[in-house]
């Protein structure tokens, strides 16, 4: 459906910008918009910090899920389990939205971090 690259977090933006702009064209409902962008946010925000900072991502569509990949310079393979941090951190809590607005989380060398997302 779109590939995007990514160097920096202006061009997360954008990409992040045309990905929902694409996913509405393709009439794809307003709350599973929002869900991929937080999803492919996370996922990106980390793949610049810790992977490098250059990540590419893609989106398909697979009937009735969203697939998110995020691939960055450096092979960044997040945590296989997530938790929630306490309330009074300031960071620790992007893997935790990212599996409860998914389906499924995998890591392949091939495709890097892969999310599914389901389509409300």
């Amino acid at each position: 459906m779109m590939d995007f690259e990514v160097d920096g977090y202006d061009a997360l933006r954008r990409a992040l910008a045309r990905m929902c702009d694409a996913l509405t064209r393709e009439d794809v409902p307003d709350d599973a918009v929002f869900n991929c962008r937080l999803v492919a946010n996370e996922l990106l925000v980390n793949a610049l910090e810790y992977g490098g900072g250059s990540a590419s991502f893609g989106v398909r569509r697979e009937g009735d899920l969203l697939r998110i990949s995020v691939r960055s310079v450096v092979r960044f393979r997040p945590p296989e389990t997530s938790c929630c941090s306490d309330v009074t951190s300031e960071r620790g809590r992007g893997l935790f939205l990212v599996d409860a607005l998914s389906e499924s989380r995998a890591y392949s060398d091939e495709e890097g971090i892969c999310v599914l997302v389901k389509l409300i």
